[in-house]
């Protein structure tokens, strides 16, 4: 399975940005996908997922960043977008995917992205 990021960026705050994550590789069910990020020293933190059930999934959000940011995903393309508006200094991460990939969803397991820069500075 492969998980590839793109669409990060410098940008200054106030901009947005447009994520996105394709992951292939795999004729395994794809349960769900999120956005992670970290920073240096941090650990990885949930920013948004989503569940690939269903006719638009089910999206949940840190409080960091809800109605800042807006997860959707292309089940047909294996894609999760990841929307960030309005952003801040403080959303400077390295941002990773991640797909849970697998026949159940007892048995799937979890595959992450190399990840993808974001960087909100003036």
């Amino acid at each position: 399975v492969q998980v590839v990021e793109s669409g990060g960026g410098l940008v200054h705050p106030g901009d947005s940005l447009r994520l996105s994550c394709v992951i292939s590789g795999s004729s395994l069910n794809i349960f769900s996908m999120g956005w992670y990020r970290q920073t240096p020293g941090s650990e990885r933190e949930l920013v948004a997922t989503i569940t690939n059930s269903g006719r638009s999934g089910t999206a949940t959000y840190a409080d960091s960043v809800r109605g800042r940011f807006t997860i959707s995903r292309d089940s047909a393309a294996n894609t999760v977008n990841l929307q960030m508006n309005d952003l801040r200094p403080e959303d400077s991460a390295v941002y990773y995917c991640k797909a849970r990939v697998g026949v159940t969803t007892l048995t799937a397991r979890a595959y992450w992205g190399q990840g993808t820069q974001v960087t909100i500075s003036s």
